[in-house]
């Protein structure tokens, strides 16, 4: 199993820059991503091949301005990650059951 990551940071100035960056997100929750924190999605795919799928469908709908990037992850290093934040958020603590929160 692996975790593809998308991480995105598009303009919203315009309503029409607002409308592509809307669909975009919108995109990604059909896909099954689900939002780790603001502008960053993730997703579990089961290897390289469906994760390779996954970044090609993300090719196809890319918004004209802006930047998205990908990151595939085994989920062990996904596991291994740490959660540091200054308050403990619930809605953190419901995606990330299998991640430590450290409390600062």
């Amino acid at each position: 199993m692996m975790r593809l990551l998308v991480m995105f940071d598009l303009p919203v100035g315009t309503k029409a820059e607002r409308r592509a960056a809307t669909q975009f997100r919108q995109f990604l929750l059909k896909d099954g991503y689900y939002m780790m924190q603001f502008s960053v999605y993730v997703r579990l795919c089961n290897g390289f091949e469906a994760a390779g799928k996954h970044q090609a469908r993300i090719m196809q709908i890319l918004p004209k301005a802006g930047s998205v990037r990908t990151l595939l992850i085994t989920e062990r290093q996904f596991e291994a990650m740490k959660i540091l934040c200054g308050e403990k958020i619930p809605e953190l603590d419901e995606n990330k059951k299998q991640n430590k929160v450290v409390v600062l």
